[in-house]
C-alpha cells in the first residue's frame, strides 16, 4: 500500500512539474506575439503573462497541498 501511495505522489508532481513549464512556455510565447503585435518599446507582456501563471500556480499548489479540516 505505501508503494502506490508513493507511486501516486510522484505521478502528481511529475504532472504538475509539466503543467509548469508548458504553461510558462506557452505564456512566455504568447507574452512575445503580443509584444510585437502591439509593437511597444518596453516588453511588457513578455514579463506580465509569466508572473501571472507562476501565480496563479502556487496558489493551485498551495490549495492542493494543505490540508483539509
Amino acid at each position: 500500500m505505501m508503494k502506490e501511495q508513493r507511486n501516486q505522489s510522484l505521478t502528481q508532481y511529475a504532472g504538475l512539474a509539466t503543467q509548469l513549464l508548458v504553461s510558462l512556455g506557452l505564456s512566455v510565447w504568447i507574452g512575445i506575439w503580443v509584444d510585437k503585435k502591439i509593437n511597444i518599446t518596453i516588453p511588457v507582456f513578455i514579463w506580465l503573462l509569466p508572473l501571472l501563471v507562476l501565480i496563479a500556480i502556487l496558489i493551485k499548489v498551495v490549495k492542493d497541498t494543505s490540508s483539509k479540516k
